[in-house]
């Protein structure tokens, strides 16, 4: 069979010739399937690189959305965490005062007998006790006996045994990373850990306190109280008259925690000051020997 030809005629422009080329059909054919099988790779391609750049718009897009989120979340999250412990500061507040008053309306009104009402012989008792011991005469026999008693009510008693993780003053936010003053001391213990009373006192609030968690707060009078954070259980409740070593609570990793330890304060006034000046050295030293003093 004889092969056909497509021919190609080309004239030169200055001598007038003419050149022929012959092109089989099948090499035209095969060549032009080449082009064309190129043209459609070319052209999904192409469709790939733009579907490609939408999406990467798309994500850049998305991305922006989200961190404009993140950023919203924490400020609502860092409102949120002032508002818990503003709250938490005006329930303490309304503890104490209704604590207060209630026990001046046992000493100066009718006598109730209610729950609250068994607080008044034991409050009595300890303001007599105190008036009495804080005008004795120290050459008296009873010297030793007023050096206890107000041993007991000094928080000097460390209401955990557990490696110090946190101290009191300037600190890294452990969640916003930031500078923020501590009120307290942190103490390591697992949780279920007994919390003691560090001196003898009346519970002034029991219960959650925002971002302390379940906590419990003990007047220990003259002003001065102390805080005990992050408790699993509470075992107290207020209006308790609890003594020095007597357990108030059992540690664990409530509130705004990172993980379960003892979030402990001395405060004064209302105002948190620096706790280890009242700690007894001679039964703290040998526990924590990391401690600055």
């Amino acid at each position: 069979m004889r092969q056909q030809y497509f021919v190609l005629v080309l004239a030169h422009s200055l001598h007038g010739r003419l050149r022929r080329i012959h092109i089989p059909h099948r090499s035209l054919y095969a060549a032009l399937a080449v082009l064309f099988a190129f043209s459609l790779f070319f052209f999904g391609l192409f469709s790939s690189y733009l579907r490609m750049s939408w999406k990467v718009s798309n994500y850049n897009t998305l991305r922006q959305e989200v961190e404009t989120l993140r950023n919203r979340y924490q400020a609502l999250q860092k409102e949120a965490n002032q508002k818990a412990e503003q709250l938490a500061s005006l329930q303490l507040l309304a503890s104490e005062v209704s604590v207060v008053y209630g026990i001046k309306q046992k000493l100066e009104g009718p006598v109730d007998l209610t729950a609250d009402s068994k607080l008044t012989p034991t409050f009595r008792e300890s303001l007599a006790e105190y008036d009495f011991l804080k005008s004795a005469n120290y050459s008296m026999i009873h010297r030793n006996v007023v050096r206890q008693w107000q041993l007991n009510v000094r928080p000097s008693l460390w209401p955990v045994y557990g490696r110090l993780l946190s101290t009191y003053g300037a600190r890294m936010d452990p969640f916003s990373g930031e500078g923020k003053f501590h009120p307290g001391v942190d103490l390591q213990a697992v949780t279920g850990t007994p919390v003691k009373a560090s001196a003898d006192g009346i519970v002034a609030f029991a219960g959650w306190g925002g971002g302390y968690g379940r906590m419990v707060m003990v007047d220990h009078g003259n002003g001065m109280q102390t805080l005990y954070a992050h408790l699993s259980r509470v075992y107290t409740v207020p209006g308790q008259e609890v003594r020095q070593g007597q357990i108030v609570g059992y540690s664990g990793a409530t509130g705004r925690v990172t993980a379960p330890h003892l979030h402990y304060e001395v405060r004064v006034g209302g105002t948190p000051i620096n706790p280890y000046p009242y700690l007894s050295k001679t039964s703290i030293i040998a526990a924590h020997k990391d401690l600055p003093f």
